[in-house]
């Protein structure tokens, strides 16, 4: 596996159930918002993505383990790991981890599978050669002010 990209979040009311607990479908919205960022951070924006090659990701399969809850106002590092690299997708690991605490705590636990796509006919098809080149590099951990 690659190095490991980060990206930041913190816990909002609006992310909680009614205990301050995270909702569990919340996680996923953590992991795609760092995947965004991690293309970003290796220099590839989706909408040009889609302008200029017709191609766009779109989630295949999840598979998902809790280990303990987040409740509001946490800060979490949500981690971002190039597990498998193929033409047309792109396999990542993903963890969710409590910070700002005297020991961070694994939260939650992914492998996430994203399809390449063409945008007329939603069928898979190959990441284009350029995009491909970049995803194969190592990509820096950005470390954004919040």
């Amino acid at each position: 596996m690659r190095p490991i990209f980060h990206w930041p979040v913190r816990v909002y009311y609006e992310d909680t159930d009614t205990g301050g607990v995270v909702f569990y479908a919340n996680y996923l919205k953590f992991f795609e918002r760092a995947r965004t960022e991690w293309l970003r951070a290796a220099g590839i924006e989706q909408q040009a993505l889609a302008e200029k090659n017709a191609v766009m990701f779109v989630v295949k399969s999840t598979a998902i383990d809790y280990h303990a809850p987040a409740k509001l106002d946490d800060f979490l590092k949500i981690t971002v790991g190039l597990e498998k690299l193929g033409s047309a997708s792109v396999r990542f690991k993903q963890e969710a981890w409590r910070t700002g605490v005297s020991e961070p705590l694994r939260l939650c636990s992914s492998s996430i599978r994203v399809g390449c796509v063409d945008i007329k006919s939603l069928r898979p098809t190959a990441i284009p050669a350029a995009v491909l080149e970049k995803l194969a590099t190592d990509i820096k951990t950005v470390e954004p002010v919040l």
